[in-house]
């Protein structure tokens, strides 16, 4: 069998594996579809028999590479016809009986259509060399997406290379010794603390690994996720690695709607251990470890709140650092309630530009509304509530009797006179 050789191919595909951190076998691969494309763009320079070819012409050829004889052939599979109507896709019966007498028609047999050295071209070659280039991005690619999909949801460290727009490109790092590889910190997910310096670094929260074949970074990284707070409160607080105390949610406003106030994160714990205080293991001691990651934060203010089974208790725990006089759940069913406090405590309450209730009310679940306790109207607070689910009520029947009046008619019951 012929041989185009490639003189020096096993000293190439070390020094490709080793440059782009690919194992040989994926080199080999590109180099391989590399090759195809080249003997691709030979035959369509050729424009033999054909002027033209089909999207799956080439799909019967096939390299086959010797790293040790440092060559390729190229092989096609052809069927055998009596009559040949297409040389690159058919054989004739009588020349495969030469070899093989025991050949039929319909049967495929694997020929070797290797050109000659000299033939396979220049441009066939530079064509070559450009596939192999992005084939092996791909091969890339393609092993970033495996390495990272596993990876997802998790904190890494992160270095910032440039900057592209508004978004931070950052060289990510996975922690297994791999090299670093490039990640795209959008400007949504960035904090607003953060001073994003060349090759400062920084923990960043791998919110998605893009799919399919991307020109920039395949990473997304976070600096505004939630996860990055559940992160880094695991890694300070043993008793959360050791799942003595548990974080049950998490509310964070890490880009508030205006730059008068600043980021806050309310996170409620909760612990089995009667022996344990959840809230005091998370600040520690002195607020030592609490302050580990406010740091981290770039001083971002945390609320530390007990979590509790009890939607009255859990609510006014969630409204920290204000002191709630009375919780009272107005409609249960659609989670509302009303939170009574003293006057002096309404504006710690609703917080700067209503940001403490905003996450007070994201962190339960419930819809709350603060309310002067000195001012609150109990009677007419609750004739507007009954009033308001009376509405609902009467809305709900009105849908149920247009599905069911929906469901019950049939045009062949109504007579209709024609002009």
């Amino acid at each position: 069998m012929s041989i185009i050789k490639l003189y020096g191919l096993k000293k190439m595909i070390d020094e490709i594996s080793q440059s782009h951190n690919l194992p040989k076998t994926a080199v080999q691969q590109a180099l391989i579809e590399a090759l195809i494309k080249g003997y691709e763009r030979y035959r369509r320079a050729q424009r033999m028999e054909r002027p033209h070819f089909d999207d799956d012409y080439f799909n019967n050829f096939e390299v086959e590479l010797d790293v040790e004889e440092e060559g390729f052939r190229i092989l096609s599979t052809k069927t055998i016809v009596h009559e040949i109507t297409n040389s690159d896709h058919h054989i004739s019966l009588k020349e495969v009986q030469k070899v093989a007498s025991e050949a039929q028609v319909g049967d495929s047999v694997v020929v070797d259509v290797t050109p000659d050295q000299n033939e396979f071209g220049r441009m066939a070659a530079i064509q070559t060399k450009q596939v192999l280039s992005q084939k092996l991005r791909d091969q890339q690619r393609k092993l970033i997406q495996e390495e990272f999909e596993e990876l997802e949801g998790t904190v890494l460290q992160a270095r910032v290379l440039r900057f592209e727009r508004q978004s931070v490109i950052m060289a990510i790092s996975s922690g297994f010794g791999q090299p670093e590889v490039e990640g795209e910190l959008p400007k949504r997910e960035q904090l607003p603390n953060d001073n994003y310096r060349i090759n400062s670094t920084f923990k960043v929260y791998l919110k998605k690994v893009r799919e399919g074949p991307h020109r920039g970074p395949q990473l997304v990284v976070s600096r505004a996720s939630a996860g990055l707070v559940v992160y880094l409160f695991a890694n300070e607080v043993p008793e959360i690695e050791d799942e003595v105390v548990r974080i049950v949610a998490v509310a964070r406003e890490a880009n508030p709607p205006s730059r008068h106030v600043g980021p806050r994160t309310k996170i409620a714990v909760d612990t089995l251990e009667r022996d344990v205080d959840p809230v005091g293991a998370c600040i520690g001691a002195r607020g030592s470890r609490i302050q580990v990651v406010v740091n981290e934060l770039r001083g971002e203010k945390i609320d530390v709140i007990r979590w509790s089974p009890d939607p009255s208790t859990y609510i006014a725990n969630a409204l920290s650092p204000a002191r709630v006089d009375q919780v009272l759940l107005m409609n249960p069913e659609g989670r509302q309630a009303h939170i009574l406090v003293g006057e002096d405590q309404l504006s710690l309450a609703i917080g700067k530009e209503g940001q403490n209730v905003r996450l007070a009310a994201r962190l339960t679940g419930w819809k709350i509304d603060i309310k002067d306790g000195a001012k609150y109207d109990y009677e007419a607070e609750h004739r507007k509530m009954e009033a308001l689910q009376a509405t609902v009520i009467n809305v709900e029947k009105m849908l149920e009797d247009d599905n069911d009046a929906i469901e019950t008619y049939n045009p062949q019951d109504t007579d209709l006179e024609e002009e």
